[in-house]
């Protein structure tokens, strides 16, 4: 004759349900549902308890969802173990959840669990192809409208991924950034600080942009980006919605920000009689070390012109690296290439006759290329039908378009940055 028995669990059994829930977190295996999941649990879905006495020695927690149901929880008193109480919880919870309609139950085990024996005697079967994921929601709930009220957004996770060859800058942008931001704990264990501000310079075009709403989706960090001619419009002045947006953000756990064209704000101060803009300059001056005071956080500032810049703005202390992002290479420009050209185009196009012809090319200009190609295509299948319409854009398509576009990038602003690296870059 047993000395326990099983009901439903009841308000007066949550001092011994913890002490079970911190025995059994205390063994070793790690949880799969956190405690506040399964108190949760305990209050709106179904619960049960095995009793000895006034002792709760055992407890059973199950979550219903459609006609499935999960286990989230369930342990017995180490000194109780091994009296059949595991399976009279299962079975308690099979029946009460049968009769809500419930025609699977499924539980999830961790490395260690000791009830493994029931499960298998209580007639569940071990699913051995399936396996535990679980991922963290980037940006808490009370944070969604601060993220909204700034404009900001969390970024799909694959836009780091389908960047387009460049392999040379996303190589030092993972390193320098990525890298120290995802993990500061080993970061500081080497000495190194992560970053909290960095410039990209370069030619127009060549996907400053792009990089910082990849550095963004890499990091699983919100994206913000401010934009000057906006804030313009504020009865505040440019100065003070500049201060204003930035006290938001300090808001947010984490934030990458970015500020694109930023030598609008932050031009050469001087000159009689003085600039509008200084006293914006002087006020983002201010805004960066305040910035960087704080973890989580990363400015991206992004000039086409960076020689326009006040050199107060670049100097150490405030950046920490100027990086410089050209014109792709040829196996940027094959990437490229490859990443634009339709499905039904892509055995009968020449990629290295179209990476030689684009030398001097940004992703912006063989975007365009690419897709006036395209529209040609199009124009004349539907202009010819029958089976012009199952082709697609030829060679000779994007060879046409090539000749037609005109390159962002002089040889000039080429030059120009060439010197800007050697000048101006910190890596």
């Amino acid at each position: 004759m047993t000395n326990w028995r099983i009901r439903d669990l009841q308000a007066t059994d949550l001092d011994g349900f913890l002490q079970l829930w911190e025995g059994y977190a205390a063994s070793g295996v790690e949880p799969v549902y956190s405690l506040n999941e399964v108190l949760a649990s305990t209050r709106a879905d179904t619960a049960v308890v095995a009793t000895a006495g006034d002792d709760v020695v055992g407890a059973a927690v199950a979550r219903a969802a459609h006609d499935q149901a999960w286990v989230v929880f369930i342990a017995v008193a180490p000194s109780w173990r091994r009296r059949g109480i595991s399976g009279a919880l299962l079975g308690a919870l099979e029946r009460r959840l049968a009769s809500q309609g419930i025609s699977q139950m499924t539980i999830l085990v961790p490395d260690g669990e000791e009830h493994v024996g029931s499960l298998r005697q209580a007639g569940f079967v071990d699913k051995r192809h399936l396996r535990y994921f679980e991922r963290a929601i980037p940006i808490r709930q009370e944070q969604v409208l601060v993220l909204r009220e700034l404009g900001g957004r969390v970024l799909d996770r694959n836009r780091w991924d389908s960047i387009g060859g460049m392999q040379k800058e996303k190589q030092t942008l993972e390193r320098r950034l990525v890298l120290p931001l995802s993990d500061p704990e080993l970061s500081e264990e080497f000495g190194v600080v992560p970053p909290r501000a960095i410039v990209l310079f370069g030619p127009p075009g060549t996907g400053k942009t792009t990089f910082a709403k990849g550095i963004a989706s890499r990091l699983e960090w919100p994206f913000v980006e401010v934009f000057p001619s906006r804030l313009a419009a504020s009865p505040k002045g440019l100065a003070g919605e500049l201060r204003e947006t930035f006290e938001k953000i300090d808001e947010l756990d984490h934030a990458v920000v970015f500020i694109d064209e930023v030598e609008e704000i932050a031009v050469r101060r001087g000159g009689e009689p003085p600039s509008p803009m200084q006293g914006v300059t002087n006020e983002l001056l201010k805004i960066i070390p305040n910035f960087r005071e704080k973890p989580g956080r990363l400015l991206i500032c992004a000039t086409n012109f960076i020689r326009a810049l006040d050199p107060a703005f670049l100097r150490h202390g405030r950046f920490d690296y100027v990086i410089p992002i050209g014109l792709p290479d040829d196996e940027a420009r094959d990437a490229i290439w490859r990443g634009f050209v339709p499905e039904r185009s892509k055995e009968l196009v020449d990629y290295t006759a179209l990476v030689a012809a684009t030398e001097g090319f940004s992703p912006a200009d063989i975007e365009f290329a690419s897709r006036s190609a395209a529209q040609t295509a199009f124009e004349r299948a539907v202009a010819e039908g029958g089976e012009a319409l199952a082709g697609g854009p030829t060679q000779a398509d994007f060879e046409a378009a090539i000749h037609q576009t005109r390159t962002t990038v002089s040889a000039e602003v080429a030059a120009e940055f060439s010197e800007d690296i050697t000048t101006l870059a910190r890596l």
